[in-house]
């Protein structure tokens, strides 16, 4: 499932990972360079395995520590009302 964020949440690459801000809110989110790798193939059209096959390639973990956290971090967006 590809990802949305609602129109008003802005991105930014920096060298760290990635800033989300909420500008209804006037909120930042920062996420680090794991969870920039899944925002990024998730934005790209790339589905939940997709992004878990990001993770363990680009990461030293196994398969299902980065379902697992490619779970948490579509779970957080959403419960942030950040993603649609």
């Amino acid at each position: 499932m590809a990802l949305r964020f609602r129109a008003d949440v802005s991105t930014a690459d920096t060298d760290y990972g990635t800033v989300l801000l909420d500008e209804r809110a006037g909120e930042y989110w920062e996420l680090n360079p794991t969870g920039s790798v899944v925002v990024r193939t998730l934005m790209a059209g790339g589905d939940e395995a997709a992004a878990s096959d990001a993770l363990t390639a680009e990461f030293d973990i196994d398969r299902a520590r980065a379902e697992q956290d490619v779970a948490a971090l579509l779970a957080e967006l959403r419960a942030s009302g950040l993603a649609e």
